[in-house]
């Protein structure tokens, strides 16, 4: 039986919770600084001592966060007007006093609801497992493009998360999901936030066959290995990354003309094989597309991963053959590792599409969705003006830095790298050469490129301008160097 959270239940619910502080701000205010951090590291006890006096307010963190017991007296205070017998019914609330789902503060005023994770269970999670905010939801969601749009479509929606940070720009949000508890479970999440989705049940993009959307929003079940189910959040029956594949190659057929689609995928790396040909050989004709690899793991530790975050230890005897079949999947197939990354679509009737595969692993801190939307900016604006990029005058912007290594010879320093980095974004860096550092320090909106190349000649004897106009629009892309109208 599906938990049914109904629109009067959650407005009870979010009457208590506002009430009692049950809030992002309300937490933190209530555990303070350290035992908040510690909270988000797995050590619940400091967040248990801190939360003794804080009322209502600590109940409700005891239940959802923690996981603890609690008596019916201080359940009924800090659920108001909750019907305790349909919270319990519904699967809110278990007949023991703990928390049946996992209902948390998110965000700057959302809550979230999703199943119990693997600890607060106290065992593995069931095939049908919803599950809540994690660290590729968080991703995807800091990767997405927040511009204003009329329709946006999350596939696959899971706890809601990506509809929830939709609602701050799209007008009208369509989710689906292949999982009837993922549907009913985020159903709770948008009423427990007052928002009003569409829900639509079934597979991939079946249930919106037809349809065209401004934005798609997708993370997908994109765990690579043999093609098998264990988990719907996660597993989605088909082998290796075929997965990704499907969604990359069926997302640009709902978007409208100019849409923008964006989703987490894995790709496999295999021997002998350019994972760049791999995944941009998956695209349908009429495609811009940008796919960012953030990582790539080993197999084994790919494995011992996943299988951890379904709650099963590796070492026990259902984790030995899990794994074992896992790693013999990946050595029967080539794969010698497993890419992951972010992957940004738009829908577009060019003749010259632009698709762009390139690493990005190296940390950062912004967040990648602003940088996605001048990605296609750029791209737009290259395309528009390819043909008179040299009478184009650019500025260097003031993010951009020139890095400068040098070691030392018989005449005093010889540099060894000339290195352009980007300050803000995802930091994006450029090897270069002395001519295109001295190019870069012409651009300063005075003179049009092709003058610029000109001087270069002058100084630098036998210099191939035409060479520089690739690297020019690798900058441009980057935001690196930005055009003056």
């Amino acid at each position: 039986m599906l938990p049914d959270l109904s629109a009067d239940l959650c407005s009870r619910l979010r009457d208590a919770f506002l009430t009692a502080g049950y809030t992002p701000d309300g937490v933190v205010g209530a555990l303070g600084g350290q035992a908040h951090a510690a909270l988000s590291r797995g050590e619940p006890e400091p967040a248990r001592r801190a939360s003794r006096d804080a009322g209502d307010l600590g109940t409700l963190i005891r239940l959802f966060l923690l996981g603890d017991a609690e008596g019916e007296s201080a359940i009924r205070s800090a659920f108001g007007s909750v019907d305790l017998a349909d919270a319990v019914a519904n699967e809110v609330l278990t007949a023991d006093g703990r928390a049946g789902l996992d209902i948390r503060p998110y965000g700057e005023s959302w809550w979230v609801v999703a199943d119990l994770d693997a600890d607060h269970r106290g065992g593995t999670v069931p095939e049908d497992h919803v599950l809540g905010v994690g660290h590729a939801s968080i991703n995807l969601a800091r990767a997405t493009a927040r511009r204003p749009v009329g329709t946006l479509l999350d596939v696959g929606t899971g706890c809601g998360v990506q509809a929830l940070h939709a609602s701050t720009h799209a007008e009208r949000i369509t989710a689906t999901d292949l999982s009837p508890r993922a549907l009913a479970v985020a159903r709770g999440t948008f009423r427990l936030n007052e928002l009003d989705v569409e829900l639509v049940e079934g597979p991939w993009f079946d249930p919106v066959a037809g349809r065209r959307f401004d934005q798609i929003v997708c993370n997908p079940p994109f765990v690579v290995g043999p093609a098998r189910v264990d988990y719907t959040y996660r597993d989605s029956g088909l082998a290796g990354d075929d997965a990704s594949a499907l969604v990359v190659r069926r997302l640009p057929a709902l978007l409208a003309e100019g849409g923008v689609g964006q989703l987490l995928a894995s790709w496999l790396h295999r021997d002998g094989e350019d994972w760049a040909e791999r995944v941009a050989s998956w695209l349908p004709p009429g495609v811009d597309a940008w796919f960012v690899q953030r990582d790539v793991a080993d197999p084994a530790l790919y494995v011992g991963t996943w299988l951890r975050d379904a709650g099963i230890d590796p070492r026990s005897p259902e984790g030995r053959a899990k794994a074992g079949a896992w790693l013999d999947w990946f050595a029967g197939n080539d794969v010698d590792g497993v890419g992951f990354g972010y992957v940004t679509l738009r829908r577009t009737d060019a003749a010259d599409v632009e698709v762009v595969c390139e690493d990005l692993r190296h940390a950062y801190d912004d967040p990648l969705g602003p940088e996605a939307s001048r990605w296609l900016d750029n791209v737009a604006w290259l395309r528009a003006n390819d043909d008179r990029l040299a009478q184009t005058r650019f500025t260097v912007p003031p993010t951009v830095v020139l890095e400068e290594v040098s070691a030392p010879d018989d005449e005093g320093w010889a540099p060894l790298v000339r290195r352009l980095h980007r300050t803000d974004g995802p930091g994006w860096q450029h090897e270069v050469d002395e001519p295109t550092a001295k190019l870069l320090a012409g651009c300063r909106g005075a003179l049009p490129l092709e003058d610029l190349l000109a001087l270069l000649e002058i100084v630098y004897d036998g210099i191939d301008t035409d060479a520089a106009l690739p690297i020019v629009r690798d900058l441009v892309r980057h935001g690196m160097l930005a055009p003056l109208p």
